[in-house]
């Protein structure tokens, strides 16, 4: 069953409300706010402002996360995915977007540039041991459980 959380959220003048795409989508599309359109060459990281500011309830986090069409069609995807919005945080949501692509791609105004999904925070308490248990996998890394 799906849960629905109130979301308050301030907007510049012009920026968009987060929508989701179909009625399970687990992301909210985000869209760009810019006054024109802006040009990311291949390997160039641009700030993406959203003109939007969350005020997220204690508990919970919003993450951005990059949409799979751009990622596939152009290369284009979210830098620091998923990255992370806490609940103090006011100021704009702004996306770090990173061209992996061949080819300059030009973000347009108004255009779905990454995805919001609203999870569920746990905060650990952190206590220093002399020990920790072992098991099976005991310090095996990176690709130590197969291929």
């Amino acid at each position: 069953m799906k849960q629905v959380l109130s979301l308050r959220i301030k907007l510049d003048e012009g920026a968009q409300l987060p929508r989701y795409a179909s009625a399970n989508a687990a992301g909210a599309d985000v869209f760009a706010h810019i006054p024109s359109p802006v040009e990311i060459l291949p390997g160039n990281t641009e700030l993406i402002p959203t003109g939007m500011y969350l005020e997220l309830p204690d508990g919970y986090e919003a993450q951005i996360r990059p949409r799979s069409g751009l990622a596939a069609k152009y290369g284009i995807t979210v830098l620091n995915s998923p990255g992370t919005i806490d609940s103090d945080y006011r100021g704009e949501v702004r996306i770090i977007v990173i061209n992996h692509g061949k080819d300059p791609w030009v973000l347009h105004p108004g255009e779905r540039i990454a995805q919001m999904v609203i999870k569920p925070v746990v905060q650990a308490e952190f206590s220093v041991s002399d020990t920790i248990s072992d098991t099976p996998r005991g310090a095996g890394g990176f690709g130590s459980t197969g291929r």
